[in-house]
C-alpha cells in the first residue's frame, strides 16, 4: 500500500491518515501545532441537522454524507481508544428576540421542513415550557418565541480530537507534532517531496501520496500547484461558564451566538466571526460580549468570570465551499481545505473521500463543485464574507 504524507493535524487531517490507515497505508502526519492550538479543538461541536433531499446543494451533500458516518466513527473510537467524544441528540432551540426575528424563524422551520428535517415553531410560552431556564428572559420581554430542532447534536471536538489521534497511533501512523512545512517541490507532475522544520532541523519528507489538509495556512502551500486557495483565517472566540447548576438541556441558539450545555454546570458561549489574520487571541470586549448574551437569556445564574477562554482560527473560502480533490496536473496530490465552521462536521466524509481519490476509487458524492482550480462562485450566506457580513450586522442591531 501506499505511503502517504498528510500536512495538517487538525481534525481533517487526522480524520484522513485514521481512514487512510485502516485502509492499509502506511501515513505520516506533519502538524504544524499542537493538537490544543487546532481550530477543530477550539471548536465547540454543534451539528445541525443534514438531512437528504432532491436539489441539495454541493456542501450540504458533503456534510449529510459525513454525518451518516459520524454515529459509525463514534462506536469505533470508542471501542478502539476508550474515549467517547460525546456526539448526542440533545436538540437545538433557536429563539428570537423581537417580531423580526421569529418571522425569520418561521421561515427557517419552513425551510427545514422542506429539507426533511423536523422543526417546530414556539410561541413565548412554548419557549419557556421547552427550557424553563428561559422562563425568565420571556417573562421580561427578551425573547418572543423560537424553532425547535430535534435532531440537532452536540459534539465534544476536544474529546474527539483525543480519540482521532489515539487511534491513528494504534493504527500505525507517524504523527509529528511543530513540524512546520516550508517546502513542497513539484516535478515533472507530481510531488517529489515536502520540506519540514521540526525542533529547529530540517527534515525531508517522502511519499508516495500527499495530503495537504493545513486549514488557513493551506493557502499559502498550494501555490505550489499552480493554485490560489483563499483559505483565510476566521477567528472565533469561546466563554467556558461554570454556573452552580446546569439550566439548559439543549443547545440554545440566538442569531449566529450559541449556549452550548456540558457537564457539572459548565456551558459554551460563542461565538464570533472575525478577519483579523491569524491572530487566535481572545479580547475581553468580545468576551465581555458572550457573557452578556448568557446572562441576557439566564440571568443571575450566568454571572460570574469565565473558567476558561480562547479562540480559533476557521479557514473560509470565499464561496462558503471546501477545496476537495486533486489540484491539475498533479497525479499524487490531493487538497482538503477551507470547511470553515463545518470542519467537525464534515470531516468524515472528507475522509472517506480522500481516501478514495489517493487510491484511485470514485468518490461516494460528486467532488467536482469542491475542485481546488475552480473560480469560486458568488460569496453566499454560509461563505466567509457572507458569514462575516451577518455578523457585523446583528452586532449592530
Amino acid at each position: 500500500m501506499a505511503h502517504c504524507c498528510i500536512i495538517g493535524g487538525g481534525v481533517v487531517g487526522l480524520s484522513i491518515a485514521r481512514e487512510l490507515a485502516g485502509r492499509g497505508h502506511t501515513v505520516r502526519v506533519l502538524a504544524r501545532h499542537a493538537r490544543e492550538d487546532a481550530a477543530s479543538w477550539a471548536a465547540v461541536g454543534i451539528f445541525p441537522p443534514a438531512p437528504t433531499y432532491p436539489g441539495m446543494t454541493p456542501n450540504e451533500a458533503l456534510t449529510a454524507y459525513s454525518h451518516g458516518l459520524h454515529q459509525g466513527w463514534s462506536r469505533e473510537l470508542l471501542d478502539e481508544t476508550g474515549i467517547d467524544n460525546g456526539l448526542r441528540s440533545c436538540g437545538g432551540l433557536h429563539v428570537a428576540a423581537d417580531d423580526q426575528g421569529l418571522a425569520a424563524l418561521r421561515e427557517k422551520a419552513l425551510a427545514w421542513r422542506a429539507k426533511n428535517a423536523r422543526s417546530e415553531l414556539l410561541d413565548a410560552s412554548g419557549l419557556a415550557e421547552v427550557e424553563p431556564a428561559l422562563a425568565g428572559a420571556v417573562a421580561a420581554g427578551r425573547l418572543v418565541g423560537g424553532m425547535l430542532l430535534p435532531d440537532e447534536q452536540q459534539f465534544r471536538s476536544p474529546r474527539h480530537l483525543r480519540a482521532l489521534e489515539a487511534s491513528c497511533r494504534r493504527r500505525g501512523v507517524v504523527v509529528t507534532r511543530g513540524a512546520e512545512v516550508t517546502q513542497i517541490d513539484v516535478a515533472g507532475g507530481e510531488v517529489k517531496g515536502v520540506v519540514a522544520r521540526i525542533d529547529g532541523t530540517i527534515d525531508h519528507v517522502h511519499a508516495d501520496a500527499y495530503v495537504l489538509a493545513a486549514g488557513a495556512w493551506s493557502g499559502p502551500l498550494a501555490e505550489v500547484f499552480g493554485l490560489s486557495l483563499d483559505t483565510r483565517p476566521i477567528r472565533g472566540q469561546i466563554a467556558l461558564l461554570h454556573l452552580p447548576r446546569q439550566p439548559l438541556t439543549r443547545i440554545v441558539n440566538r442569531g449566529l451566538d450559541y449556549l452550548v450545555p456540558r457537564e457539572e454546570g459548565r456551558l459554551l458561549a460563542g461565538s464570533t466571526l472575525e478577519d483579523v489574520g491569524f491572530d487566535a487571541t481572545t479580547t475581553p470586549d468580545i468576551i465581555a460580549r458572550l457573557q452578556r448574551f448568557a446572562i441576557d437569556l439566564l440571568g443571575d445564574l450566568a454571572k460570574g468570570e469565565p473558567e476558561r477562554t480562547w479562540a480559533g482560527l476557521r479557514p473560509g473560502t470565499p464561496d462558503g465551499v471546501p477545496f476537495l480533490g486533486r489540484p491539475s496536473g498533479v497525479s499524487n496530490a490531493v487538497v482538503a481545505a477551507g470547511h470553515l465552521r463545518a470542519g467537525l462536521h464534515q470531516s468524515a466524509g472528507t475522509a472517506a473521500i480522500v481516501a478514495d481519490l489517493v487510491e484511485g476509487r470514485e468518490p461516494a458524492i460528486n467532488i467536482a463543485p469542491f475542485a481546488p482550480n475552480r473560480r469560486p462562485g458568488p460569496a453566499t450566506s454560509e461563505s466567509s464574507s457572507g458569514l462575516l457580513a451577518r455578523a457585523r450586522a446583528e452586532m449592530g442591531r
